[in-house]
């Protein structure tokens, strides 16, 4: 029974689901981890013993939630942080989920409901895990609709500073923040000028 889930053993972490696509069940995976095999990192979520481990140690529970949370796509504070476009701190990871999702609560986890999931929708890799994160622009968007202006401007401001590759495009923020209904246009036009 161990073979059918050996390539997920050596995967960061992997969720029941995809051990039971396989065909290895909620008991299988209970009797791997009491024999040592397997780790019970977190509801739903398992990890191999001899799995490498995750080299950039501050997300690994970042990667951990976003498992957990089922179509979830990482945003706000937590997106900010990892485009390094804010000083917070995020005591909760962030996600995002559909609006009609149910989602059990979570320490580690805080839900932003949201509709339009598919805008701005990107993926990201961390330590060879790839997880889906919404992008620079729709970000800062989202910030200015859900976070203080304080923290949504002091964004803008430093995603405008960065070299060239990091930059954001201005037109794409401006599309955004048309489709999602957010008058963004004075303060950029404040800090660009």
């Amino acid at each position: 029974m161990i073979q059918k889930i050996q390539s997920l053993m050596m995967a960061q972490s992997f969720t029941s689901r995809e051990a039971k696509q396989l065909g290895v069940s909620a008991a299988s995976l209970a009797y791997y981890v009491k024999i040592g095999e397997l780790e019970h990192v977190a509801r739903g979520i398992y990890k191999g013993v001899r799995a490498p481990s995750i080299d950039n140690f501050q997300w690994e529970d970042l990667i951990t939630a976003i498992k957990q949370t089922r179509h979830g796509i990482v945003c706000l504070i937590s997106a900010l942080a990892l485009y390094d476009l804010t000083e917070e701190i995020p005591r909760q990871h962030w996600i995002a989920i559909p609006n009609n999702t149910r989602h059990r609560a979570s320490q580690l986890v805080r839900v932003v409901r949201m509709r339009n999931m598919s805008l701005g929708k990107s993926h990201i890799k961390i330590d060879h895990v790839t997880i889906p994160i919404f992008d620079r622009e729709r970000t800062i968007v989202d910030a200015f609709r859900y976070l203080s202006k304080e923290i949504a401007i002091k964004a803008l401001k430093q995603a405008l500073t960065k070299n060239k590759k990091e930059k954001i495009d201005l037109e794409k923020l401006r599309r955004y923040a048309a489709r999602l209904r957010v008058n963004i246009t004075d303060y950029i036009i404040a800090i660009t000028t």
